[in-house]
Formats: C-alpha cells, structure tokens, sequence
C-alpha cells in the first residue's frame, strides 16, 4: 500500500493550491478516503473525507473553500484549496480509511504554507 501527496507549497492569504494523492497497492476505489492535516505544536485535524459513493463531508473550518474530489480511474485523490488563510498551514496527508472513518493507512504529507 502506498499512499503519495503531491501540490503542496507556499502561497498568499486568499490563494488556491490543488493537492493531490496517488494511490497504489490497493483496490482504490473500494476505499474510503481523507485529507488530514496537522500544524505544528498541534494534533491531527481531519480536513475533508469522501466515501466510495463520492459522499463528501468536511470540517466546519474549511466548509465552503475546499472541495474533495476522486478519480477512481487514476486511483488519485484529489483536495482543491481556495481562499486559503494563514491559519490552513500545516502538513496535509491523505489517508486510507475504513468505512467508520478510522484510518489504517496513511501518507508522508505535503507541505502548504499560507503566507504573506
């Protein structure tokens, strides 16, 4: 199993990125999948998840900004950022999960920094 994020960087207060995770060694699409990200000094924080039906749901703080999506063809998941703020800094991964939203497989991450 492996999990691979892409798209990470540093951008402006009210810029986009586009993330990206390529996944291999499983049955993609069978899977349920989540974005997590985690500042420093801080804990895990789960950003956005999406079941094998294409069910999304994210969380309060991110909810109008950013859009989970999946291609099951290309095994990818992907997290379109908009109107970042400085507080989205963080490490984001991606991770496998079952259908109860426990994760069992994840990511090394990808870097944003929102920054002016």
């Amino acid at each position: 199993v492996q999990l691979v994020e892409s798209g990470g960087g540093m951008v402006q207060p009210g810029g986009s990125l586009r993330l990206s995770c390529a996944a291999s060694g499983f049955t993609f699409s069978n899977y349920a999948m989540m974005w997590v990200r985690q500042a420093p000094g801080k804990g895990p924080e789960w950003v956005s998840r999406i079941t094998t039906g294409r069910t999304s749901d994210y969380a309060d703080s991110v909810k109008g900004r950013f859009t989970i999506s999946r291609d099951n063809a290309r095994n990818t998941l992907n997290l379109q950022m908009d109107n970042l703020k400085p507080e989205d800094t963080a490490l984001y991964y991606c991770a496998r999960t079952t259908n109860a939203w426990v994760i069992v497989f994840r990511g090394q991450g990808t870097q944003v920094t929102v920054s002016s």
